[in-house]
């Protein structure tokens, strides 16, 4: 089994000027990422996907490879994961002629992820044959249930298709409600074959479940100070 770790990383970001490389603890915030595919002895690779000539240097200092960049129409803001993880896996694919098997998509964003999320989400996949893909995630802290959609005037309670046409779902009393998750952005693992069929995801995914107080994905100037206080 081939496993390859894609790591999206584009120079452009609204939220804080340079995300990707800005220093956290003295290093590129990149570096953590890229430190954490290599140091799996499951990883084959360990690509950055860059429109950046100076988001690739770096990412080649801290030993990750970084054979092409990006089309700038991949680094749009509105561009979604799957169109970049799927160029980048034919690429490489096709430059190092060798098919992967595993996806591993880690963002620079999650720099203090959990141990062996690499590990354990490679197991949930050869646990669980017909499985598309892992995701982690963790205990959400408000139920969608609880959660209301405006429409012009009026506003709708959210409502999942398993419980259409039985109880109100904001009524319903807290020991009935089903376990709902918040996705963290510290890992997916994903089947080749998913990627190919046009998802990046699939719709067979299993949880990886991280602990709230272990999530620390940084998408704000709060987020940034927040996971360097939780570092020190």
């Amino acid at each position: 089994m081939k496993v390859i770790t894609i790591i999206p990383a584009r120079a452009n970001s609204k939220s804080i000027r340079n995300k990707n490389i800005k220093k956290f603890n003295g290093f590129p915030l990149i570096k953590y990422s890229i430190d954490y595919s290599i140091k799996s002895s499951l990883v084959n690779r360990t690509i950055v996907s860059t429109e950046s000539q100076k988001i690739a240097n770096i990412a080649l200092k801290y030993g990750a490879e970084v054979p092409f960049l990006r089309p700038k129409k991949l680094a749009l803001d509105y561009v979604q994961d799957y169109p970049v993880i799927k160029h980048a896996l034919l690429k490489i694919e096709k430059l190092y002629d060798e098919k992967f098997d595993i996806i591993i998509l880690l963002r620079p964003t999650s720099p203090l992820r959990p141990s062996n999320l690499i590990k354990k989400s490679i197991n949930l996949l050869k646990k669980t044959p017909q499985a598309t893909s892992v995701r982690a995630v963790t205990i959400a802290n408000q139920h969608p249930f609880r959660q209301w959609i405006q429409d012009e005037e009026y506003i709708y309670a959210y409502q999942h298709k398993k419980f259409l046409g039985k109880e109100e779902n904001y009524n319903l009393p807290r020991q009935k409600l089903p376990k709902s998750y918040w996705q963290t952005g510290d890992i997916e693992t994903i089947r080749r074959s998913t990627i190919i069929k046009g998802s990046i995801s699939g719709n067979k995914i299993l949880p990886l479940v991280i602990r709230n107080d272990q999530v620390h994905d940084i998408d704000s100037l709060s987020d940034f100070k927040k996971a360097m206080s939780k570092l020190k």
